[in-house]
């Protein structure tokens, strides 16, 4: 389903939604920790090394009060609003508050192709800054990292030398890396390994967090719902 569809009037906030699941939290600060995750459907990017393409157009229109339900069955108290690019949907921003409203820690995992502006305040904003190798480095908004506050965080996904030093200097040039909760550099897997990713970062003695899909040492990497 087009995740357009949920701009048609309705009685009662929508969207569109590829999967609801509960599993172990892969990346971020929060990594580790049980996590429901909201997988939204659509995303206008196309990155090189997506690994969630099904996203892209699959889904079923699920009304927030229903919704909201499913998220209380699986008894945890943090939850990630994802995708695809959840912003695409207008309600997210309207699902974001009312799961704050219940109680949650949330998450938000955007591309940053798209305004983290009037988003709910108690949201942590997992803004994921396109490298050249993406193919996508150009729908970075600048005004995005603007934005950015004390409880947020900035991931890089890594798969090159080239991305690399990009980040490297988006780092050293930011007033927002000092603000932010923590910078990610994550490697592409299968392109990047770790081990050389942790050396340059420790080469160069940058301020960031190595980052990892911990999801996928637990599961095969191709796995849904995890």
């Amino acid at each position: 389903m087009d995740a357009s569809s949920t701009d048609a009037p309705c009685q009662e906030p929508a969207v569109v939604v590829n999967e609801i699941f509960h599993s172990i939290q892969g990346e971020s600060s929060f990594a580790g920790e049980p996590c429901v995750f909201i997988r939204l459907t659509g995303c206008d990017l196309r990155c090189r090394w997506c690994d969630t393409t099904y996203a892209f157009l699959e889904g079923k229109r699920l009304p927030l009060s229903l919704l909201l339900p499913e998220v209380e069955r699986f008894g945890c108290g943090l939850v990630e609003v994802t995708g695809g690019e959840p912003l695409l949907q207008k309600n997210s921003r309207i699902l974001l508050r009312r799961l704050c409203d219940a109680g949650y820690t949330v998450l938000l995992e955007t591309s940053g192709a798209h305004s983290i502006a009037g988003i709910d305040p108690r949201v942590h904003r997992i803004v994921d800054c396109k490298c050249p190798s993406s193919g996508e480095s150009s729908r970075n908004l600048a005004a995005n990292l603007e934005l950015l506050g004390p409880r947020d965080e900035v991931k890089f996904v890594i798969g090159t030398e080239e991305d690399y030093r990009w980040a490297q200097a988006r780092l050293h040039d930011a007033a927002w890396a000092r603000v932010v909760r923590a910078v990610h550099f994550s490697p592409v897997q299968g392109e990047l390994s770790l081990e050389i990713l942790a050396g340059w970062l420790l080469r160069d003695r940058l301020p960031v967090r190595l980052g990892f899909q911990l999801h996928k040492l637990i599961w095969d990497p191709g796995r849904r719902g995890v």
